[in-house]
């Protein structure tokens, strides 16, 4: 059984890892571009996001990759033999019950204490960023104005084309003036950025180009062609970045606990500071019930395989995670407590979850969803009747009455 939930849970804890990933880097990259920045930084702040994404992909692995299981076992009757033989429910769950407390141990450590540090680190390189301390921000096709230093104006300076993400610029137009009045530009073919012995500025070394200097009183313009001419250009000056815990997503479990007992704190600051602990305890208790959930969402009627188990099971999951971000948004403004508004959704999940479970286990012949199911195969057949192709609800009926045998025919 391990070996059977180990696939289906890594599989599905990729998934859902990647299709997170998959739906913010489109974002970043606007706003790496927008900014300015080097295309690099984008990996460095996807993998400080993927703490946040395992918080909930973590949950929906283990449900999926139990509940898969039990599938497997009761489509193949494996589940039967195994009710047969003496096995009873609560041994059949042992083995996700381990899978189910390493992973709760695990993702505590990333909601507890490994995400608050990577979120921390993800607002300081869009920081980083936007004031260009990660480097000289460059637009291709734009004009781009660097900063004046002890009164001389910074360099405009304008590329066509950027290669080897910004390693490598062509077409480059430059254009400076001076504390007296004198200007001079400059056009290059090729162009790049060095790190020089000086933290506040960066060289820019342009090679086979022009220079045409114009000086005040000097009625010609002096021209110079140059194989290779470095610029030393200022860099923006920012202060430095605040500190970790502006915000509660950057705030570790202990640290919450300690701001929601402060009585110097002001009620506010008190009540976020519960409401997102309590968040962070709830969601990885509620671990713990999807095993249980797993087994009554996966074992089917008898002689019925569809997949409604697996379909119902992400939607309560889901749904049982937004209800909860809403009760951290109601428990943080003060309207309820944090404590009621975060663990009377779990009660009621959890009573829910042991009340389906108990079906399973202990009704002879018990369905959780039987109703759902049933349900579901109507509305399918009904779906089906009216499909291209197929015969019509009345058609259908006419082709099975004429297969019966007439009573008069019979006698």
């Amino acid at each position: 059984m391990a070996r059977a939930i180990a696939v289906p849970l890594l599989a599905n804890l990729v998934i859902a890892s990647m299709l997170l990933v998959l739906d913010r880097i489109r974002i970043l990259l606007d706003f790496v571009t927008t900014e300015g920045g080097p295309v690099s930084v984008i990996w460095r702040m996807l993998a400080n996001l993927l703490p946040e994404y395992l918080g909930l992909g973590i949950p929906i692995g283990l449900l999926l990759g139990c509940l898969l299981t039990f599938r497997r076992f009761a489509t193949s009757s494996e589940f039967d033999v195994f009710r047969a033989v003496g096995v009873s429910p609560h041994r059949l769950l042992l083995v996700p019950y381990m899978y189910a407390a390493v992973l709760a141990a695990l993702n505590l450590g990333i909601v507890g204490y490994l995400q608050p540090q990577a979120r921390f680190q993800y607002e300081r390189l869009r920081y980083e960023l936007r004031t260009g301390a990660l480097g000289a921000s460059i637009k291709v096709g734009e004009f781009t104005t660097f900063p004046s230093r002890n009164g001389v104006p910074g360099p405009t300076v304008r590329v066509e084309q950027s290669l080897d993400e910004g390693r490598e610029l062509r077409g480059i137009f430059l254009q400076q003036s001076d504390k007296k009045g004198n200007t001079f530009a400059a056009t290059a073919e090729q162009g790049k950025f060095l790190s020089g012995g000086n933290p506040d500025e960066i060289i820019f070394q342009l090679s086979k180009g022009t220079l045409v200097r114009t000086e005040v009183g000097v009625p010609t313009p002096r021209v110079l062609r140059f194989d290779l001419w470095n610029i030393p250009i200022p860099l923006p000056k920012s202060d430095p970045f605040r500190g970790r815990g502006g915000r509660n997503l950057e705030r570790t479990l202990p640290e919450l606990a300690v701001l929601g007992r402060a009585t110097n704190k002001d009620e506010e600051l008190r009540d976020t500071s519960r409401a997102a602990f309590h968040f962070r305890l709830t969601e990885v208790s509620a671990m713990f019930l999807l095993p249980m959930l797993a087994m009554a969402l996966g074992v089917p009627p008898k002689r019925s395989t569809s997949a409604l188990g697996v379909f119902l099971g992400i939607v309560m999951i889901v749904t049982y995670f937004k209800i909860n971000e809403y009760g951290q948004s109601v428990g943080g403004l003060g309207k309820i407590d944090p404590f009621l508004a975060l663990w009377v959704p779990f009660v009621v999940f959890a009573a829910l979850v042991l009340k389906m479970y108990y079906t399973i286990a202990y009704v002879p012949g018990g369905e959780p969803i039987g109703g759902l199911e049933r349900a579901f195969a109507k509305l399918t057949k009904a779906v089906r009747r009216w499909l291209p192709g197929r015969p019509n609800g009345d058609a259908a009926d006419d082709d099975d009455d004429a297969a019966l045998p007439h009573a008069g025919a019979a006698a």
